[in-house]
């Protein structure tokens, strides 16, 4: 009902999108790299999410979250990137007014909840490293559940009022979009009514999603630094700060191009830049992910080490 409503209010019934490229020979070509990329994303982040499930070891609170962020790795690239790869090898690159809200729906809410699961993957750290004799008792398998499930309902709940407020607004024409998904800030240049206090509402949305996380984050690891330079030895100090090195390389990527993209201006609005941070945050970002946690991490190379030999 709320989409006919949302229709109703506009008289495109879909929305071209222009991608990357018109260049025939350009276009193959991307199609070869980005397909080699999502193929990457998805074999990757599944072995994540198998090792973690398989490995006895790796049942633990980290590698619970990890699980999750895994999953919503291939979650979030697959709301997009099958259907821009569709669109490198199609002439007709549209997308129905429906398919757009929903596409929208779906990604803010991939990625507000991975912004969520970013800070409980930070106040498990702190836990782990600030409170490590009652860290199995306050971080129960009970209370991992409850905090990753928190994590997706505030997501998709966030994400319903960020798309209520986007797609109320009417879209006459033109409905071509510069971006290769339907993502917020190429939405609004197509709406055909003052957008001002849209992007207010945006915006502020922005700052309680991302800084509020980000805040959250800050907070985490200065408690847990101090209590990192209270350990006596250098390979304690080492030990400890190695267990962050993953989550505070992957929240300084996602969140910088993420707030990038939703704290400004919209008069700074450049599609052609813009699309590549978009492209770098919800896809590059999910291909690094396994890389990084299983590089840095030898519990999870033990894992693999451990299957390997198995096999």
């Amino acid at each position: 009902m709320r989409n006919l409503t949302w229709q109703n209010r506009s008289s495109v019934s879909e929305f071209i999108l222009l991608g990357f490229s018109s260049q025939p020979g350009m276009q193959l070509l991307l199609f070869t790299v980005f397909l080699a990329i999502y193929l990457a994303i998805l074999f990757g982040n599944s072995l994540i999410f198998a090792l973690i499930r398989i490995d006895s070891h790796l049942h633990m609170p980290m590698y619970f979250f990890l699980a999750n962020l895994s999953f919503l790795d291939i979650s979030y690239t697959t709301t997009t990137v099958p259907q821009m790869l569709l669109h490198l090898l199609s002439k007709k690159k549209s997308i129905s007014y429906t398919g757009c809200i929903i596409q929208m729906y779906i990604f803010l809410s991939l990625g507000i909840t991975e912004c969520i699961l970013y800070t409980v993957m930070a106040y498990d750290r702190y836990m782990a490293i600030c409170h490590p004799l009652h860290y199995t008792l306050i971080m129960s398998r009970s209370v991992c559940v409850k905090k990753a499930a928190s994590s997706w309902m505030g997501g998709f709940f966030f994400a319903m009022v960020h798309t209520s407020v986007n797609m109320r607004l009417p879209y006459c024409g033109p409905n071509e979009i510069n971006h290769f998904f339907c993502e917020v800030p190429a939405i609004l240049k197509l709406a055909c009514a003052d957008t001002r206090v849209t992007e207010v509402v945006v915006f502020v949305m922005g700052v309680i999603l991302l800084m509020i996380p980000v805040f959250l984050i800050l907070v985490s690891y200065v408690f847990i630094l101090m209590a990192i330079l209270r350990i006596s030895s250098v390979e304690g100090r080492f030990k400890a700060f190695s267990t962050c090195t993953a989550h505070i390389t992957m929240v300084t990527l996602s969140y910088g191009a993420a707030m990038f993209m939703y704290m400004r201006p919209a008069s700074s609005y450049a599609p052609e830049r813009d699309k590549y941070f978009s492209f770098f945050y919800s896809v590059v970002s999910s291909l690094l992910n396994p890389l990084i946690y299983s590089l840095r991490n030898k519990d999870v190379k033990g894992a693999l080490v451990k299957l390997m030999g198995k096999k």
